[in-house]
Parts: C-alpha cells; sequence; structure tokens
C-alpha cells in the first residue's frame, strides 16, 4: 500500500482544454497513475509544458484542515429510513401518552391528527455512558461506549428518491457528486490497484434513486463509486481469456489507451473517455489485487463468526439473517486496511417491509432487519478496534430519514420524518459513548442542538482532514462544496 501524499493535488480547470490536462486529470484518478508514470518517463509532461509555456492551469492544493489519523470511511446506509424512537430516541412521554390523538406535520405543510404509537421494545441503558438502546440491537448495545449518536438531525425532503440524493450528495437533485466522489476528489487514493470508493448493495436491490447515490456529477467519472456485486463474485470478468497473458493484456490496455487518449483531444471535458482509461488500467490491476482482498477464506473460523458469517436466517419470508451484511461489513473492513477511502454499504432493498420503510408495521420490520445488521455492525466495530484499526476508519449509520410517532395503517406503521432523525458514529476521532441533540418528547422534531445534514457531511469530511467549507470543485462558474452556498458548521459536540 503506498503512503498517501502529503499535498494531495487535483486538477480543477472548467474544461479539459488540451491533451497535457487530459493526462493530468487521469493521473489524479485511482488508476491513472500507472499511464501518467510511463508518459513521465518519456517526457510528455516537459514537452508539453515547452510548447505552451504561456497556457494557464488551474490547480487547488488540497491541504488537510487539521493534522488526522482517519484514512477511510465506512457509511453504513439503511435504505427506507429506519424509526428512531425504536433503537436509539428513547421518548417516555410518548410511551406514557400511547394511543392519545394530536396534529403532526406527517409530509410538508400538511398537518392532520394522527394516534400516537409508544414503542413496543424494551429500554435499558448500556456501558459507562448510559446511552439508551433498545433490546431491538442487542449486540450493537455492548458497543454503546464507542458510539456518538446524534439524535437532531434534520433534511429537506419527506420522499426516498430525493432524500437518500440529498443524504448522498447534499442536494435533492440529481447531477452533483456524492460524499464518496469529494472524498475520492479531495484526498485521492491510498492504493492505486484498488477503488478508491466501492459500493455493495443489498441482495434484495438497490436503493430507488440508483446509481445517482454514488455518481460522481460534474466531477470526472473517474471519481464515481465502483458496485460489487451482492452475490457470487463481487466483480465479474477480471480473469483473462484463455491463452490470453499478462503481456498481453498489458500491450492491448496501452494501445486501447493511447487511441482513447487521441480521441479524447478532438473532445475536451468528455470525462467519461478518462475515466474508461482509468477503468481499463483499474480492471488491469484488479485481476491480482481483487482476489486477494476479497478472499474472506483467509479470516479465521472466529472472524467469520464475529460477523455473524454462520448466523442463521429468520422464518421470515423477507429476512436474510446476517451473514450477507456481515459479509460485506468484512469485505469493508478488509478493503479499508488495503487503503480504500470510502466504502457504502446499502442495507435494504426492494419496496417496504424489505428494506426500513416501516408503513406496513414497524415492529415487523425491526423484526426483519436488526437481526440481519445488528450482530455484523458489532463484529465490524470490535473487529476494527483490536486490530488498531478503529481510530483510522470512522464508521457512519443512519438512513434518509427516519419515522413518525403515529400510528400508520391498521398493522402499526410508521412514516416518513425528515425534521428529527437519529444517525451514529463510531471511530475515527468520535467521543464515543456521547447522546448529542435531542428531538421534542414525541420524537418527531429536532429541538436541541439542531444540525442539517450539512452539518453530518461537514463532519465526516472535517474528520477525514478536509475544511468542508473549504473542498471545491469548479464548476459552470462557481466553486461548487459539497455543503453548498450556505456552508456548513462541524458538529463539535461528538468530537
Amino acid at each position: 500500500m503506498n503512503p498517501p501524499s502529503p499535498h494531495p493535488t487535483r486538477l480543477t480547470p472548467p474544461s479539459l482544454a488540451s491533451r497535457r490536462e487530459f493526462f493530468r486529470q487521469a493521473g489524479a484518478g485511482f488508476a491513472g497513475v500507472a499511464l501518467t508514470a510511463l508518459l513521465d518517463r518519456e517526457g510528455f509532461f516537459s514537452r508539453a509544458e515547452a510548447a505552451d509555456p504561456g497556457r494557464e492551469t488551474r490547480f487547488i492544493a488540497r491541504l488537510p484542515a487539521r493534522p488526522t489519523r482517519v484514512k477511510s470511511c465506512i457509511f453504513l446506509f439503511m435504505y427506507g429510513g429506519p424509526s428512531q424512537m425504536d433503537l436509539f430516541d428513547y421518548k417516555p412521554e410518548l410511551q406514557k401518552r400511547d394511543g392519545q390523538t394530536v396534529n403532526l406535520e406527517l409530509r410538508l405543510r400538511d398537518v392532520k391528527p394522527g394516534k400516537l404509537l409508544g414503542s413496543r421494545r424494551q429500554w435499558a441503558q448500556h456501558g459507562k455512558s448510559g446511552l439508551w438502546v433498545s433490546d431491538a440491537l442487542p449486540h450493537l448495545a455492548r458497543h454503546a461506549d464507542k458510539l456518538a449518536v446524534i439524535k437532531s438531525l434534520y433534511a429537506d425532503s419527506f420522499a426516498h428518491g430525493t432524500a437518500m440524493i440529498q443524504m448522498n450528495s447534499g442536494r435533492i437533485i440529481q447531477g452533483h457528486p456524492s460524499l464518496g466522489s469529494w472524498l475520492d476528489y479531495g484526498l485521492g487514493t491510498l492504493n492505486q490497484n484498488l477503488p478508491g470508493y466501492v459500493v455493495m448493495l443489498d441482495p434484495r436491490g438497490g436503493p430507488i434513486s440508483g446509481s445517482a447515490n454514488w455518481s460522481s456529477g460534474f466531477m470526472p467519472a473517474a471519481h464515481q463509486g465502483t458496485v460489487f456485486r451482492s452475490s457470487g463474485q463481487p466483480i465479474l470478468n477480471l480473469d483473462p481469456a484463455a491463452g490470453v497473458t499478462s503481456a498481453m493484456q498489458r500491450d492491448l490496455i496501452d494501445a486501447a489507451n493511447g487511441l482513447n487518449a487521441e480521441h479524447l483531444a478532438s473532445h475536451p471535458g468528455y470525462s467519461e473517455l478518462s475515466a474508461r482509461i482509468a477503468s481499463y488500467e483499474l480492471a488491469f490491476q484488479l485481476q491480482s489485487t481483487a482476489p486477494e482482498a476479497l478472499d474472506l477464506s483467509q479470516e479465521t473460523a472466529a472472524t467469520r463468526e464475529l460477523y455473524g458469517l454462520n448466523g442463521a436466517r429468520t422464518d421470515h419470508p423477507l429476512a436474510l439473517g446476517p451473514a450477507p451484511f456481515g459479509r460485506q461489513c468484512l469485505i469493508a473492513r478488509r478493503l479499508v486496511e488495503r487503503g480504500v477511502r470510502f466504502v457504502q454499504i446499502y442495507h435494504g432493498g426492494g419496496h417496504q417491509q424489505q428494506n426500513w420503510d416501516a408503513h406496513n408495521g414497524v415492529e415487523e420490520n425491526l423484526k426483519i432487519h436488526c437481526p440481519e445488521i445488528d450482530q455484523p455492525i458489532a463484529g465490524l466495530l470490535e473487529d476494527l478496534e483490536r486490530r488498531g484499526m478503529l481510530e483510522e476508519t470512522l464508521v457512519v449509520w443512519g438512513g434518509e430519514f427516519g419515522r413518525q410517532p403515529v400510528s400508520q395503517g391498521d398493522q402499526g406503521g410508521r412514516d416518513h420524518n425528515p425534521k428529527g432523525f437519529t444517525y451514529f458514529l463510531a471511530g475515527g476521532g468520535v467521543r464515543g459513548g456521547t447522546s448529542y441533540g435531542e428531538t421534542d418528547e414525541l420524537g418527531h422534531e429536532a429541538v436541541v442542538h439542531r444540525h442539517h445534514l450539512r452539518d453530518l457531511h461537514a463532519t465526516i469530511l472535517n474528520q477525514l482532514g478536509l475544511d468542508p467549507n473549504k473542498l471545491s470543485y469548479f464548476y459552470g462558474g462557481l466553486d461548487q462544496k459539497l455543503v453548498g452556498v450556505e456552508g456548513a458548521n462541524v458538529i463539535q459536540g461528538i468530537l
């Protein structure tokens, strides 16, 4: 694994106006380094500068906002919106007033009467910190002193598709880079032989708004997430065809990349082509690196058991048991161990009870999904800690929004609620055993230490050494930022 550069640099021109700029952009990607090195040995860059010495090229140095040990982030995304008042946000008043009718905003500017639904979970305080965790997550509760629980987040959308895009990119519309793309762009890769940004989806399907959630938006396409398959081989077609040697492949890739580079010279700004060149190079490297990184047989039986890989499915037809998510969590640990910057795992797929969207019964929903994630996440935190990796790996857990405190339908469901919801962070320099912020007495709206999700993004960037209000990419005549023109505040209360 190559050590990170102390002064990562990114090219951010309005357009790639020359071949020289293209190759520099390709070199900044996770797999273009090899191509850049070959061209540099041939004197390409010195010739280009000499041929055009007056050409101004816009560089922005990505200096860390502060020294940090944190190298990587694992984002555990609970698609559908987990119910905060049934997991981490204990509300005695909600329990007390169970069954009473109240008027609440159930959709934007749509205030309706609803019947309060108290949690059916049993609650207890855990660890030296006394964090409240329900009995839905008994394994994770044992790690309460590692968790910084933020109970006062809010967002802007009541709809899954736009809410997920906003949680991942800071905007409710498509076309903006995702969080992982910003980290890949701002920090670069620690291992040029693996993707800098990896996405894993639930076997039941991906999120409703699809690849917009891991898109690089207006950034070069090389910064988009690389999706690993949820079953079977995570990456297909890595093995070369019969009779094709490594040297033959190397010649083929070099020839294809050369032709693509010539084509790109007449199509400046077409980042998909530079990403394709980088992907050819990466695919060649992955033939040797991916099988080793993804080979879970190298792990001990005790480690596989720790993540729940031997856990049985429950008798519910929609439940998968802990093994699929546990496998993904273990792969995530192996990837960040090898220098991958950002790994995002989506738990929940399809519709409603196949994910955390508890319209048709919150109790059934919890019984399906909590056993699927509980042991794997607990195992991930324990494994990172015992390997000395927890402080250099930021673990983030949450969904696109939370749930309402009133009952929906005849099965005791809960509707969407972006006005107040919960996330937890662990490792990565956060203060474990922290309960930060509050929703109102019913769990409906953030009222104490309120933070827009922009502040969550700012905190993640900050913990990886980036200044969220300075990290920018020039596009459309503006210095674009993940946290937008409004700026954002790091959530200091959990650090």
